[in-house]
Formats: C-alpha cells, structure tokens, sequence
C-alpha cells in the first residue's frame, strides 16, 4: 500500500516478530520511518483486544505496522532489520512468549512487498544463514487493528520495568551496534 501525502510518497509495512513491545522501539529508531504502531493482524476476529489475543484463539498476530519512506529506506531494508532482530525459524514462539499470536509474519501490502519477501526468505534459507529453515508466514495484509494505548510506545514509557530490562534492553544493544548506520 502507497499512502501520498503532499511532499512524498510513503509506504506501509506490518510485521509480527514475537511481541510487539519488543519490536515497536527497534523500528522507531530507524531513519526513513515515519509512524510505528503496535497492534494485530491476521486473525478472525473483528476489533480484538489484547486479552482476546493472548488466548491464541483470534488467530492474531501482535505486529508492528510501520510507514515509512521507500526513498530514505527501503522494504528489503526493513525485511533485514526484522529477520536479524527475532527469531524467525520457530513457529508460534518468541523466546518465552509462545503462541500463534508471537509467529513470525510478513503482512505484504501489495505484490511487490510480497516479492521482495519471497525472495529474502529464499535467500536466507538457500544461505542457511539461521541454523534452522526461516518459519516466517508471508501472506496479503487484511486488517490492522490498533492495540491499547498503553502497548503504544510502550519501551519508551516502561523502561525499567522487569520485561523491558530483561528482554527489550538487549535486544535493542545488539540492534543498535548491527544497525548503527541506519538509527536517527
């Protein structure tokens, strides 16, 4: 999807990498990226909330919904920063979080996204550059559905909390040493 705005166009990305508070702060940091939104995508349920969704039973994916602009980055650039920063060779887990709703996931937007991620994902298993094949579902965009207000920006607001220090703070040290070219 191309969304045009009076200076420049800008496209949108919706990724499911485990948690979204996990992945929502990673891409914020990145220049060319415009909003990021954490919510659900994916499932089979109109307007789910975050307790719906952690059953597993929505069929939702937590997800990240990025606008971006391809000028200053590109969707393969995403796509690199997503498959580097989780873990996309297990099914329906994330480190402790286990469930459909933390699968790996490409939401393409349109059929050019849904190239460019086919043949990363290719790449990425005929290089075995995981130790096991990449498990990330690639599948067209239907709906995005905001979560709560209190999952948005939600690193930046918990910093300290447990989770944050424990799971978020060294994912986003090892990001942004991989990444260093690429942060605002």
């Amino acid at each position: 999807m191309t969304v045009m705005t009076s200076s420049a166009q800008k496209e949108i990305a919706t990724f499911g990498g485990g948690c979204f508070w996990c992945t929502e702060v990673l891409f914020k940091s990145l220049k060319g990226v415009e909003t990021v939104e954490s919510g659900y995508s994916g499932g089979k349920v109109k307007t789910p909330t975050y307790r719906e969704v952690c059953t597993g039973e929505t069929g939702h994916a937590e997800v990240t919904q990025i606008t971006f602009d391809p000028a200053v980055i590109s969707f393969r650039e995403l796509l690199e920063v997503f498959w580097e920063t989780h873990d996309p060779t297990t099914l329906n887990r994330q480190g402790a979080d286990v469930g459909t709703q933390y699968r790996s996931a490409v939401f393409y937007h349109s059929p050019e996204q849904k190239e460019v991620a086919e043949k990363y994902k290719a790449e990425l298993n005929k290089e075995n550059v995981f130790d096991k094949p990449v498990v990330t579902e690639i599948t067209p965009f239907d709906k995005f559905y905001k979560a709560e207000d209190y999952h948005q920006d939600y690193y930046n607001k918990n910093s300290t909390q447990g989770y944050c220090q424990m799971v978020i703070v060294p994912k986003l040290e090892k990001f942004r040493k991989v990444f260093k070219d690429k942060l605002k």
